[in-house]
This record gives C-alpha cells, structure tokens and sequence, in this order.
C-alpha cells in the first residue's frame, strides 16, 4: 500500500501540472486581445471545410511529404 508521502507528492505534482495548464490557457488567452481573431479562425474553418464529399480521394501522409 502506498505511503502518505507517496500522496504527498502525488498531490503536490498534480497541483503543479493545474497551474501550468491555467497559465498555458491565460497565456493563450492573452494572444487574442480583443477576440477577432478566434472569429476568424472559425470562418476560416468552415471556409475551408469541405462537404463531406472527398470524391474517393483519401489522405496520404507520404504524398504530403512528398510535396515538400
């Protein structure tokens, strides 16, 4: 059976990931000061989504890569 100390620093080592993923997600938020730019990301999704019809063609990672 796991120690005391053993969840001591179990919780310690969650506590810290919870502050690193609150700053990633402030610092993120900070990156889009007055909002237009997650507007525009999603116009510029749904601009470029497709209709859901690939006409038989399917991803191909080494012709991607080929591409280069």
């Amino acid at each position: 059976m796991p120690s005391d100390n053993h969840f001591a620093r179990f919780w310690q080592k969650a506590r810290g990931l919870v502050r690193n993923v609150k700053r990633l997600v402030g610092d993120s938020l900070q990156k889009e000061p007055n909002g237009d730019d997650a507007e525009k990301s999603i116009e510029e999704f749904e601009r470029l989504s497709g209709s859901g019809n690939s006409g038989g063609w399917r991803f191909d990672r080494d012709e991607i890569h080929r591409r280069r």
